[in-house]
């Protein structure tokens, strides 16, 4: 049986490159194991189209991940999860940044901590606005809250630790983008799978590299 569909959306856009950027990390058949398993044959050679049509269904997204752990295990779904995130990130997203405003050479020079303070947003802002996915971010003084209300990466999933590893990755690429090449610590502190009322990633504001 497929899984029972949420009735909420990524664009055809965000789900494409995330499967095409899980190909180059597994190849070709290592894909098409995890769609087997996912139940969404249906996709093999036969990726969403590259377009903002919100019909990549929250509950495909998740049987993704959930089919990446059964394969690989919990640690190697997570290495492959985070990894894929990230190559989402580097491969697309980034091209939203002229929209939200942080592609600019304005943005460039600002310092590092308003990077931050206005590049975060950016980020939660293009998938709320192109997704069905809501995030909010809220700064703290050492740190930086992103949450998640709806979350495509664990829609009606139960787990005894979180589990959203793409959103981890995606964000790690993310803030390396918007600081012009920093990496930042990036943790899962909430997540609805394990039954917490939204999910939170906390980011520390001081760099690690």
């Amino acid at each position: 049986m497929p899984p029972e569909k949420s009735g909420y959306y990524y664009p055809n856009k965000f789900a494409r490159i995330f499967l095409l950027a899980m190909e180059e990390i597994m190849g070709t058949n290592g894909l098409t194991a995890i769609l087997r398993l996912a139940k969404l044959e249906e996709l093999k050679g036969n990726y969403p189209p590259d377009n903002l049509d919100k019909q990549f269904d929250f509950a495909d997204f998740t049987a993704l991940q959930v089919a990446l752990e059964t394969m690989y295990g919990p640690r190697g779904g997570r290495g492959l999860a985070l990894r894929a995130g990230r190559a989402t990130f580097a491969e697309a997203l980034k091209g939203f940044g002229a929209l939200a405003g942080v592609g600019d050479l304005a943005f460039k020079v600002l310092p590092l901590p308003q990077k931050l303070k206005i590049g975060l947003p950016a980020m939660a802002n293009i998938f709320t606005q192109f997704s069905d996915q809501i995030s909010n971010v809220h700064e703290e003084e050492d740190k930086f809250i992103y949450t998640l209300e709806r979350c495509p990466m664990c829609w009606k999933r139960q787990a005894d630790r979180p589990v959203c590893y793409a959103g981890q990755g995606l964000l790690q690429e993310g803030l390396r983008w918007v600081s012009g090449g920093h990496e930042f610590k990036v943790d899962m502190a909430t997540c609805i799978a394990v039954g917490d009322d939204i999910g939170r990633y906390v980011i520390f504001k001081e760099p690690i590299d």
